[in-house]
């Protein structure tokens, strides 16, 4: 039980199944596939997997295999979905993948040469994706060794390829040459699998235009309100709502400062409500002094984070100890919190998992 002093998360599965219909609306023809990493980007992987599933999401991709696993028991054996493991296929994974139904993202050679030497154990065909670098240089197979799988079906006896995918560096600035550059790429690799779905845009690349949406889209953060541009977007409501109550307000003089260090000073007497939240809650340290909290009505600075407490700073606001200030939410949006802490909405939000 929460007691009356305690930060508090709600998530709005409504407003995830708007922002999950704006996405599919802008990539009309293409399959929407969320991104349920990290236990749903910190908001819970079963409560938002199954009401996706109910708003006809039919295929999801995960990070890690104990993720997919989790993923799988969550949604049980009336929403059988197809869940794809980003991380692909590991040494020893075989019949933990085959156990839990997860198709494995195969991004090396090595990858997919250990996929098929276990399907040709089981001695059944095994469902896989093939990630293919596009210019990320960070995970996928080079667009030549894809040639080279392609070329030597060999190599791929035994796997079911049932996806081809990449992913963007760039997509948050559209005018990035980055995005054509990843985009000739891919489109020159995905003829070499003519029978597998393509799939390149994620939550911002969905908005980059249809040229980048293929067969399968794959959101993210947009799911959970996160702009396609790392800014507020209008069209995306809030799923996250964190808020925690006042404990004090006291008045601070001129001159005199507030938390560790010195570097938070106040210039004239200033009220401030104390709130019972921090980073151990998740609430970025690295915000104070540009993020802003809504109390009594209206955005009001915060100016400091400490572990277990935020000082706001509220002026006149009518405002008294036991009001809950929101942190996050439809007031506080979540790329302006990420903004003020130097850092991008998906940190914002799977900071808030515990």
């Amino acid at each position: 039980m929460t007691s009356p002093s305690s930060a508090r998360l709600t998530i709005d599965l409504d407003a995830l199944a708007h922002n999950y219909g704006v996405l599919c609306a802008h990539a009309p023809g293409a399959e929407p596939a969320p991104v349920l990493k990290a236990d749903g980007y910190g908001l819970g992987a079963g409560p938002v997997g199954r009401r996706l599933w109910a708003e006809g999401a039919r295929r999801f991709f995960v990070a890690r295999l104990s993720e997919g696993e989790a993923l799988r028991q969550a949604l049980g054996p009336d929403m059988p979905a197809a869940i794809h493991v980003l991380d692909g296929f590991g040494p020893g994974t075989g019949p933990r993948l085959a156990a839990a139904a997860l198709t494995p993202v195969l991004h090396s050679l090595a990858q997919a040469e250990a996929a098929r030497a276990y399907a040709a154990t089981a001695r059944t065909p095994l469902a896989v994706t093939l990630h293919v670098d596009s210019g990320m240089n960070r995970q996928g197979l080079t667009p030549a060794e894809a040639r080279a799988l392609a070329q030597s079906p060999d190599r791929l006896q035994g796997l079911d390829v049932q996806v081809v995918m990449s992913h963007l560096g760039s997509a948050t600035a559209p005018a990035d040459p980055r995005n054509g550059l990843q985009l000739a790429r891919f489109a020159a690799v995905r003829p070499l699998f003519p029978k597998a779905r393509a799939s390149f845009a994620a939550s911002a690349g969905i908005f980059l235009g249809p040229d980048y949406r293929f067969d399968m889209v794959r959101p993210g953060v947009s799911l959970f309100g996160g702009g396609p541009e790392e800014r507020p977007d209008p069209r995306l409501k809030a799923v996250a709502t964190l808020e925690a109550p006042i404990l004090d307000i006291r008045t601070v003089e001129a001159g005199e400062t507030v938390g560790y260090g010195s570097s938070t000073v106040v210039e004239h007497p200033t009220r401030v409500a104390v709130v019972a939240a921090g980073y151990a809650d998740g609430v970025i340290r690295a915000g104070k002094g540009q993020a802003r909290a809504w109390c009594a009505g209206a955005l009001r600075p915060v100016l400091i984070v400490t572990m277990d407490l935020i000082a706001v700073e509220i002026g006149e606001a009518q405002a008294q100890v036991g009001d809950f200030v929101e942190l996050l939410g439809p007031h506080a949006l979540l790329d302006d919190l990420a903004e003020a802490a130097g850092t991008v909405a998906h940190e914002c939000l799977v900071r808030l998992g515990g």
